[in-house]
């Protein structure tokens, strides 16, 4: 098995982590070879050859201008129902701002711009090419679509948790309580599920809407049109061209979970 700093770092996260989520070492060591095998690190260099493969570019030099900004964040959780919670061990997130140390520990103390280190980062699922939540999922509540979305269905989820140990983007929330309860019932989307105690939810890339040719809902919202969503294996997508011209980069790329968001600085 390849080790690096970055990825003894990781393994010691992922450790704590499932140890924080109740599963026993033997547990979580089995777990942790799943997910960091050398399998998974082999695979992360194939190139994806599928038609059509989902992305999002966020444009952070439109994005840091509004600290205030919350368009992208309330239109998502309001068209997916997700509660808001202030409890911070029970708050579910979709969208949110991460630090920009939290969100790429790996480049704090590289040779970026300065004033990157104190920019909040929009994140959410990375919707990976590799995902790690997919391969532990006992029930397969979890899966990766052939056009790359990794979605869920929560009346298979079991409450395991095992996928948010897995995930090394913090990318999915646990309903520790009944989520209904923590909704405004005049405000529900009838057209998008709620949820119940005891399941994870996250992002889903608006899948329920680029079915239907439509953009995810935080790329309409987004009024400094940040935000881009398109096929990156079409290279005269926006997206292609977006990173094409532009230098961009993905959290954690040294784990091989290869990431769909990336983040123009």
């Amino acid at each position: 098995m390849k080790r690096d700093n970055n990825n003894e770092l990781s393994r010691r996260g992922f450790l704590k982590k499932a140890g924080l989520l109740g599963l026993s070492v033997a547990g979580a060591g089995a777990l942790m070879e799943v997910v960091f095998g050398d399998d998974v690190l082999a695979a992360s260099a194939a190139e994806s050859s599928a038609a059509v493969r989902w992305a999002m570019v966020v444009d952070m030099t439109k994005c840091a201008g509004r600290d205030a900004c919350t368009d992208c964040m309330t239109a998502c959780h309001r068209a997916h129902n997700v509660p808001s919670i202030k409890s911070r061990r029970h708050e579910i997130k979709w969208i949110w701002k991460e630090p920009f140390v939290n969100a790429f520990p790996e480049l704090r103390g590289g040779r970026l711009r300065a004033d990157l280190a104190k920019t909040d980062f929009i994140v959410l699922c990375n919707h990976c090419d590799n995902p790690p939540c997919v391969r532990v999922c006992p029930t397969k509540a979890t899966w990766r679509r052939p056009d790359g979305i990794v979605m869920m269905d929560m009346h298979r989820c079991i409450g395991c948790r095992y996928c948010m140990a897995a995930c090394p983007y913090g990318s999915r929330s646990f309903n520790w309580m009944d989520p209904r309860k923590a909704l405004d019932e005049k405000a529900i989307n009838q057209d998008y599920p709620t949820r119940t105690k005891g399941v994870v939810e996250k992002c889903d890339f608006c899948a329920e809407r680029v079915d239907h040719g439509r953009l995810p809902v935080c790329v309409e919202a987004c009024k400094e049109k940040a935000l881009a969503f398109g096929n990156l294996s079409d290279a005269k997508s926006n997206v292609s061209k977006l990173c094409a011209g532009r230098f961009a980069i993905r959290r954690k790329p040294e784990l091989g979970t290869r990431p769909e968001v990336y983040y123009i600085v």
